[in-house]
């Protein structure tokens, strides 16, 4: 039995999700399917934090945060939910393009802050600073696992269909309005078909599509028991220059935010080991680990370097670290994330559903590019 659909998400985390309500907001027929149950943790939109970090200069980027804030806040108006918290994130460390972020947040609204490292250390102690700090006041802290049960509530109140456990096995092109995909207990024939299926992405599409090389690595920051909790935590982000005397451990720069009820989260960005999605161990690598806990000892004086808990995702990651946004065909893919995609996903959901009718995504994430 075929089971005939006009829109299809195969994937049903972030970014699948947001684009499932922003069909439904439309008042299209959409159904989503998503291979694991809710709440899963086997690909990259699970855990409870995620930085809302507004520090880019490039203008497709920046005007897709101020709709994405936009986006967040009618998300949470929609199913009465706290998804953002305006925490702000402060950027520090050497070699940071800190003039030109600046000018580019100023230049749409958003209100960007220069602090010295003394005015920094006394605002907030838990932190350590070795440059100036650019501040971030509109910036903050989204709860990823919220976020996603959020999108689906809000997209099946709008009559969207949404299928946990139903992985899809192949997908083919029958024309260019009609797309036939194959799950374990069900066929459907999509006019269109958005696929977001994070590391799993090429398994499906590789060879219909000119997608990118995508890299999938296995993650591991860690939450660090708070120790001082007088202020209020903003997100950071800490750069370094490689080579540098003192930086010698760093396996990238730095990344990280308070988690509620977990601690302070601090990651490595993008340097985790080449993964399987399917045959993931979910263990650390010992010396990342240790290296990240030196970072908590040398860095974060707020937080117990020896008191933490691991953590595990996946980035899914192209050669530039810029989106795969495109559409061939009744074909439309969101891949490719590169770890600094969440905090864009309300955005990215309005430019999915933009493509099922022939609106571009900006240029910047074609296929073939």
């Amino acid at each position: 039995m075929i089971t005939r659909v006009d829109t299809l998400v195969i994937g049903g985390g972030a970014m699948g999700s947001a684009a499932a309500w922003e069909l439904a907001r439309r008042g299209r027929e959409v159904t989503l399917l998503e291979r694991f149950q809710p709440g899963h943790t086997n690909g990259a939109s699970h855990g409870a934090s995620r930085n809302f970090n507004l520090s880019y200069s490039d203008p497709t980027y920046v005007a897709m945060l101020v709709e994405a804030l936009r986006l967040w806040r009618e998300l949470e108006d929609e199913t009465d939910t706290g998804l953002l918290e305006q925490v702000g994130l402060v950027n520090h460390g050497q070699g940071q393009p800190f003039g030109q972020v600046h000018a580019a947040l100023s230049g749409v609204g958003f209100d960007p802050e220069m602090l010295s490292v003394d005015a920094a250390q006394e605002r907030w102690p838990g932190i350590r600073f070795d440059t100036e700090v650019l501040y971030t006041p509109e910036a903050g802290r989204l709860n990823a696992n919220a976020s996603v049960t959020a999108l689906q509530r809000a997209a099946a109140a709008r009559g969207a269909r949404i299928e946990h456990g139903l992985p899809a096995t192949s997908l083919t092109v029958q024309g260019d309005d009609s797309v036939l995909v194959t799950t374990e207990s069900e066929q459907f024939q999509a006019r269109r078909a958005i696929v977001t299926l994070g590391a799993w992405t090429s398994s499906l599409l590789g060879g219909l599509l000119p997608l990118p090389r995508l890299v999938v690595t296995q993650e591991q920051p860690a939450h660090f028991a708070a120790l001082d909790t007088r202020f209020t935590w903003p997100g950071f982000n800490h750069g370094y220059r490689p080579g540098t005397a003192g930086y010698e451990y760093w396996r990238s720069p730095v990344y990280g935010m308070h988690t509620p009820g977990e601690g302070i989260k601090a990651g490595w960005h993008g340097v985790g080991s080449v993964v399987d999605p399917d045959h993931r161990d979910f263990t650390s690598e010992p010396d990342q680990l240790l290296a990240l806990r030196r970072y908590a000892r040398e860095w974060l004086p707020g937080a117990d370097p020896d008191d933490f808990t691991e953590i595990s995702c996946t980035y899914t990651t192209t050669p530039d670290e810029n989106f795969v946004l495109d559409r061939r065909g009744p074909v439309i893919v969101g891949a490719g994330f590169s770890g600094h995609g969440f905090k864009f996903t309300p955005t990215v959901g309005r430019i999915l559903a933009d493509l099922t009718v022939g609106v571009p995504a900006p240029a910047l994430f074609a296929l073939g590019r």
